[in-house]
């Protein structure tokens, strides 16, 4: 068997694994841990709004440390940590391959793909090293990680059009998000013809408010960026908790920020509606 047979059948097994039961499975287990960790966050935000949360982060260190002190929450953390792996798979796999639908192989797609898979290979990592011991891991500030990383990028040459082209980015993709949800765009990823009436109407819900909420906060957070970028001040620059946390110092006060908060945990449990009916 010459070179170009070994490696057609080479790529023929990968194209296999990747539509195999084992990723449908992973790429579903990574739809519920990540409803999971935006349900918390809703949850933790929805404190933040009336008290002072306890003195707990709304973010995914926050929803991590959260789960770590329930009871068999270590096996909880393993849990979630491996099914974002899974999510990542799945992700690496439609980078190579496509995703499912007609326009799936699209290389725009295929970059996103490739994109979500660095981003869910970085939350596994992180969710994984803190459930092995690693106390500061996964739980970090989010608010403290942003202010040094734009600290650093300020001192570089050009840092200020970095740190803005980053915040630009953010806020673009934010809207982006917003937008998709809006115009209900994910039916397309969905087995809608297999819901019900009542079921559809709840998808229908959760992915609209959930999503345009979640554009919403990143839009704002890049808004922070690009705002640290034009006053060369690093502090300007926030994370999860701190952009949510800035929701209460409108005139609407805390009622914006539990606004927020639902929608986060609205996507949430659209997310988990994706390990239901997602099409992988």
């Amino acid at each position: 068997m010459n070179a170009n047979a070994l490696s057609m059948n080479a790529r023929g097994q990968a194209r296999r694994a990747a539509r195999s039961r084992a990723m449908d499975v992973g790429a579903r287990a990574g739809f519920v841990a990540r409803g999971v960790i935006y349900l918390l966050v809703g949850v933790l935000a929805l404190r933040i709004a009336f008290s002072d949360g306890g003195g707990k982060q709304a973010d995914r260190g926050g929803a991590i440390a959260e789960i770590a002190e329930k009871p068999f929450g270590n096996i909880l953390l393993w849990a979630l940590g491996l099914a974002l792996a899974g999510m990542a798979l799945w992700r690496l796999s439609e980078a190579f391959f496509g995703q499912a639908g007609p326009d799936g192989d699209k290389p725009q797609k295929r970059a996103m793909a490739a994109a979500r898979f660095v981003f869910y290979s970085f939350v596994s990592y992180s969710v994984l090293s803190y459930a092995a011991g690693d106390q500061s891991s996964g739980s970090g500030s989010s608010d403290k990680q942003t202010d040094d990383v734009t600290a650093r990028a300020l001192e570089w040459t050009g840092g200020q059009w970095i740190v803005g082209a980053a915040g630009i980015v953010v806020t673009c993709a934010g809207l982006w998000i917003a937008f998709r949800a809006a115009a209900r765009k994910f039916h397309k990823h969905l087995k809608m013809a297999e819901m019900t009436k009542r079921v559809r109407q709840a998808v229908d819900v959760t992915g609209v408010f959930g999503g345009v909420v979640r554009g919403a906060v990143f839009a704002t957070a890049g808004g922070f960026a690009i705002a640290a970028a034009v006053q060369h001040e690093p502090g300007r620059a926030k994370g999860m908790d701190d952009t949510l946390r800035s929701f209460t110092e409108t005139p609407a006060g805390p009622w914006l920020l539990a606004f927020i908060a639902l929608g986060l945990a609205s996507f949430g449990l659209f997310s988990w509606a994706n390990a239901r009916y997602r099409k992988v």
